[in-house]
């Protein structure tokens, strides 16, 4: 089946400096693709291309099976919805809504009658007529989407549409924004520096830095089996050491970090007795237990002291300083209250599996 958008070595050049570099990514048709990455990694440029603000120094881009690089934009069967979202004050609610299809040339009943369907499905019946500062971040976020997918695109580009709004909000926001993916089946494509909103609302995503796709996967790929250390300190949090490596037993390493600890973990490429590795392991991935019999099938066993609480209700964490090396470790307390009663200085036991440890040359990405 022909993809709804395909983008083939795409490369953009700014004099000297390279923005996107050969990228190649392909989006099923009725899919939410995101792109994740820091600010300055080359994501909106990328979404410019397929808008067709910005040519191509090189490769193509094709929607639906055909190339659109000689298509203006305003011919392409794409629409936008910007950060800042773009509504027309001086219009209500339906006229802003309606404003592409009247340049399209369509009869008023026919915009009438597409109007108050579109706002039907976006949840909002019955407010054509109000002005566009009576409502809220949210209901405005959504006139903003309903005002593209009145004109039917192909593909809807999303650019950080949920950056200006409150933190409750966007998370909301997430949500609905998952929930009209589906209701229209119009494929999304998403860019975002916020890995939140990409893991709870994409079916694809691709972590980009410094102009090239890093991995490509589903939220469980990227979080749970990283290629890169960039993908694996960019996405969710990490503990992450630097250390050395003393001995080798097929994928599975043992090393020293520069704090002291000791411990085994996975290779995700052939690591040689001396080579430098980074380490990363979640905070969630690490048990916490009052005795270390408790912790007996963990190839890895710390005894060590709570330094630091770090209170934030389900998402509470402690620092755990090992006894023997001085290293820190942080934890996630379990959701199960067992530990809810930790303070500074108690002796913990933690532990985590060899599997859990994810271990990269130094310096790889």
């Amino acid at each position: 089946m022909t993809p709804d958008l395909e983008c083939t070595d795409l490369t953009r050049r700014f004099g000297e400096t390279l923005a996107v570099d050969d990228v190649s990514f392909s989006v099923p048709a009725g899919s939410f693709f995101s792109i994740l990455g820091p600010s300055g990694c080359g994501k909106t440029t990328i979404m410019r291309m397929i808008a067709g603000f910005l040519e191509p120094t090189s490769g193509d881009i094709q929607i639906k099976g055909r190339s659109v690089l000689d298509v203006p934009p305003n011919k392409r069967p794409v629409n936008m919805v910007f950060q800042h979202l773009a509504l027309f004050p001086m219009m209500n609610v339906e006229a802003n809504i309606g404003y592409g299809l009247r340049r399209a040339g369509m009869a008023k009943p026919e915009i009438s009658r597409k109007v108050d369907e579109v706002l039907e499905r976006i949840g909002l019946p019955g407010v054509g007529k109000r002005k566009v500062d009576e409502l809220s971040g949210g209901q405005r976020q959504r006139i903003a989407i309903a005002r593209c997918m009145v004109l039917e695109p192909d593909v809807l580009l999303l650019d950080e549409p949920l950056g200006a709004l409150d933190l409750k909000l966007r998370e909301r926001m997430k949500i609905e924004l998952k929930a009209l993916q589906a209701e229209f089946d119009t494929t999304f494509v998403y860019i975002t520096h916020d890995q939140s909103e990409a893991l709870v609302m994409s079916d694809r995503i691709a972590v980009m830095n410094k102009g090239k796709f890093e991995q490509v996967g589903t939220g469980q790929d990227l979080y749970f089996r990283p290629q890169t250390p960039f993908v694996a300190s960019f996405v969710g949090d990490s503990n992450r050491w630097r250390g050395t490596v003393e001995r080798t037993s097929g994928s599975t390493v043992e090393l020293r970090t520069e704090t002291g600890l000791t411990m085994r973990a996975a290779a995700k490429s052939p690591q040689a007795k001396g080579a430098t590795v980074d380490i990363f392991v979640r905070p969630e991935a690490i048990r916490l237990a009052h005795d270390d019999a408790d912790l007996a099938q963990f190839d890895n066993r710390i005894f060590g002291r709570v330094s630091s609480l770090l209170f934030n209700g389900a998402a509470s964490r402690i620092l755990v300083e090992s006894y023997e090396s001085g290293g820190e470790v942080e934890v996630t307390l379990p959701q199960s209250g067992e530990f809810s009663d930790l303070k500074r200085g108690v002796p913990v036991h933690i532990g985590w599996t060899a599997e859990n440890a994810n271990c990269f040359a130094a310096g790889e990405g």
